[in-house]
């Protein structure tokens, strides 16, 4: 798909619009509800599925398919961002009035590097395509590295601030507690960091993690910059909703990490088989409409079958402790 440099700016300031009107109704610090994350969340996936309309107008349905495809798959792989997001809230006790703020300049730092990300993978990729190996075989490594988390009990797991993070804090230091939405105080004669900004970049550079595998893995459904840019920034800027939208949903998504599994491997079997297609080996490449019926397919199994789990384990554990209740009483009696 032949993008225009106009296009490119259009897009951005379109986005940056957004992302304006977005940031002027939630400027006032407050508990967000329910019904308010329900309704964002709901905006953002309509803007994301009315720009893919666009694209099937305007450039096709290749396009569109590889835009769709790649936003699905952005979008389940940011739910994994929401369980560190809970751990960095939870590490740094940001209050909840305080916590919409955070993650929207915390997401607004992700996607500047994601961009970064996505132009050298762009690059890298359009003159070396041996590349497609590497990605492949590291999004198969990821995918297997996946289970074996998912295997362990992690429910002691905390986070960790990042060297970056820690280098920050020592340069500048940081004050002992919250000054409303402020980012930087004057204490002591010197200037120094608040929480609320050491938050904010917690959140911002710890994606970077992610982004070394959702980005290969999007460039395994599509090679054009443009889709891949649009797809990570619908998937990330409706991420904060989201946040506070399933928050309390996500301990109960006990197969997700599964289901990222095999989202992952297949694309990294894809780039594998592209990359031998390119080599003139006569291999079989996966369609776009395939790899979205794969990857729609899984999550809905995936949720089924984790809300099953837990509810399964609900019901034992209320049985255990009535278990316990009746041995008492007899013990009692």
């Amino acid at each position: 798909m032949e993008v225009s440099m106009g296009l490119w700016a259009l897009t951005i300031a379109g986005l940056a619009a957004l992302i304006s009107v977005d940031f002027f109704i939630g400027r006032k610090p407050h508990e967000v509800s329910i019904k308010e994350a329900g309704v964002w969340t709901a905006v953002w996936i309509a803007l994301a599925g009315l720009f893919g309309l666009g694209l099937l107008v305007f450039g096709g349905g290749q396009p569109a398919g590889e835009f769709f495809a790649g936003f699905i798959t952005e979008k389940s792989l940011s739910v994994d961002n929401l369980f560190v997001f809970v751990l960095i809230m939870a590490k740094f006790a940001v209050p909840t009035q305080y916590q919409q703020r955070v993650l929207l300049v915390g997401v607004l730092i992700a996607l500047v590097l994601r961009a970064v990300f996505i132009a050298a993978g762009a690059a890298i990729l359009a003159s070396f395509s041996w590349v497609f190996y590497l990605f492949g075989a590291f999004l198969i490594w990821t995918a297997w590295k996946l289970i074996q988390e998912a295997r362990t009990d992690d429910a002691d797991e905390e986070f960790e601030e990042n060297k970056l993070l820690k280098a920050a804090e020592r340069r500048f230091g940081v004050a002992d507690r919250y000054h409303g939405t402020k980012l930087w105080i004057q204490q002591n004669g010197k200037r120094v960091m608040t929480p609320m900004l050491v938050v904010m970049l917690a959140i911002g550079t710890t994606d970077v993690l992610f982004a070394l595998d959702s980005i290969p893995a999007i460039f395994g459904l599509t090679q054009d910059p443009y889709i891949v840019f649009t797809a990570n920034a619908f998937a990330l800027m409706g991420l904060r909703q989201l946040y506070f939208l399933i928050g309390g949903l996500l301990r109960k998504l006990v197969h997700l990490s599964y289901g990222l599994s095999i989202i992952l491997g297949f694309i990294g079997v894809k780039l594998v088989l592209h990359a031998l297609h390119e080599s003139g080996v006569h291999v079989p490449e996966i369609s776009i409409p395939v790899s979205l019926g794969v990857i729609c397919t899984v999550l809905a199994v995936t949720t089924v079958t984790s809300l099953l789990a837990s509810r399964k384990q609900v019901a034992a554990g209320e049985a255990h402790t009535d278990g316990e209740g009746a041995r008492k009483s007899s013990v009692d009696v």
